[in-house]
């Protein structure tokens, strides 16, 4: 399982406010059914690959949809092919150390 960080910052809103953005990238992550944790400055999603890239893209047309003249979108995949990951994994491995 990959891990996907996504933060989209609207420009041209009017306000500097955008959490009802993240909160619309939450309802589209349920309702993908996918693990996610909110952090302050991005989202992380757990997921394969195509499905992780789908939903990052739903996300950014989504947020240009709703009234930003500009968005950008930062994405990064952390993606392991020598073992399973997950988030807690991924926290728990830092902490034990």
């Amino acid at each position: 399982m990959a891990l996907l960080e996504i933060s989209v910052v609207p420009v041209g809103t009017g306000t500097a406010s955008f959490s009802s953005y993240v909160d619309d990238a939450v309802k589209l992550i349920e309702k993908n059914g996918l693990n996610y944790q909110v952090t302050p400055t991005a989202t992380v999603i757990e997921g394969d690959v195509p499905r992780l890239m789908e939903l990052a893209m739903q996300i950014h047309q989504n947020a240009m949809s709703n009234g930003a003249s500009r968005i950008i979108t930062n994405i990064c995949i952390d993606d392991r092919t020598d073992k399973q990951m997950d988030m807690l994994n991924q926290v728990q491995a830092v902490r034990d150390e």
